[in-house]
């Protein structure tokens, strides 16, 4: 005859508070992180699937915090239950080749603990990358959010891979070495992304850096992107752009009609002509319809020269009278 056993209290599962709380819109297929695990993103999958699960009270399935319950526990189905249930949520999040290695392993405390040694090694080389990535990030034609917000992920990813030792002093927030230590790496921060910006932010760049005690990163992002706004309202403002195809467009419109390399003739030009239905002029510079300059001024010319030899002509070829002769 078996030993008697203690009863076992059965945990209430519509408590909210309870590690085997599970909501009805909880179903296997849900996927609780995004993107999949791929095996390089190890770092920050696991920090959001950590997070999940913490919001859903069940982190202690995983950690093995709660042990597997005995046989005659009357809380057996509903933690193999909960098993179950986290088991699919991690295959869901993670990529096809890595869903056939965790498929046969029973508990998922088991398959969070695979994941955790085959992925969590310090990889020297993806650092190094990240390293020269950050220093050698330069603004070009991106803004300065879009600059910052790309130099943040890649620090973010740094900090994963080589985390800031903690202090382990109590309390920890009197031990001046890490603080100081945690204020050089904000400095450092600090001066990377002020040599990563364009040169038209020299002014702001030299002002930050000559002051003492250097600023913090948020601080000098925000003076950066005001300078960026003002730079912005004074480039859309500026008429110089304007100004100079004004001048221009009046120049070609200027230049002699047909003389040249450099002439009106441009077979790219907009402009038509109304009146002969031809292109490179328009209807106020239409010789068909005003004639040529050039012709113009010959031909008055030509008519006033052929009005001053005609009254010449006429005073020489005049008839003297022969009255006029005689008495002379």
């Amino acid at each position: 005859m078996p030993p008697r056993l203690a009863p076992i209290v059965q945990i209430k599962q519509t408590n909210q508070d309870s590690m085997y709380f599970v909501r009805p819109s909880e179903g296997p297929k849900s996927v609780l992180v995004t993107p999949p695990l791929n095996g390089s993103n190890y770092l920050a999958w696991s920090r959001s699937m950590t997070r999940a699960l913490g919001a859903k009270n069940k982190l202690c399935f995983i950690d093995g915090s709660l042990p597997v319950p005995y046989m005659l526990d009357l809380n057996i189905n509903t933690w193999e239950r909960c098993n179950h249930l986290l088991h699919s949520w991690i295959i869901n999040s993670v990529s096809e080749p890595i869903t056939q290695t965790l498929v046969f392993h029973e508990y998922v405390f088991y398959v969070w603990e695979d994941l955790n040694e085959r992925f969590s090694k310090a990889d020297r080389i993806r650092i190094g990358a990240i390293c020269s990535s950050i220093h050698s990030l330069k603004q070009g034609s991106k803004s300065v959010i879009e600059c910052f917000t790309e130099l943040k992920s890649l620090w973010e990813e740094l900090n994963s891979h080589r985390p800031i030792p903690m202090c382990s002093c109590i309390p920890q927030s009197r031990c001046k070495v890490m603080r100081a230590a945690r204020n050089q790496h904000v400095k450092n921060q600090v001066i990377q992304f002020l040599q990563g910006l364009n040169d038209k932010f020299l002014v702001v760049k030299t002002q930050v850096l000559l002051m003492d005690p250097l600023p913090s990163l948020n601080k000098v992002y925000s003076l950066v992107v005001q300078e960026e706004s003002n730079y912005l309202v004074i480039s859309s403002s500026s008429p110089v752009q304007d100004d100079s195809n004004t001048l221009i467009n009046d120049f070609e419109s200027r230049k002699p009609f047909g003389h040249g390399n450099n002439s009106s003739f441009n077979k790219n030009s907009s402009r038509f002509s109304t009146f002969c239905n031809r292109t490179n002029h328009n209807v106020e510079f239409c010789y068909q319809k005003h004639g040529h300059p050039s012709f113009n001024k010959k031909s008055s010319y030509v008519n006033a020269s052929h009005g001053e030899n005609s009254e010449v002509a006429q005073g020489a070829n005049a008839v003297v009278p022969l009255s006029g002769l005689n008495q002379e």
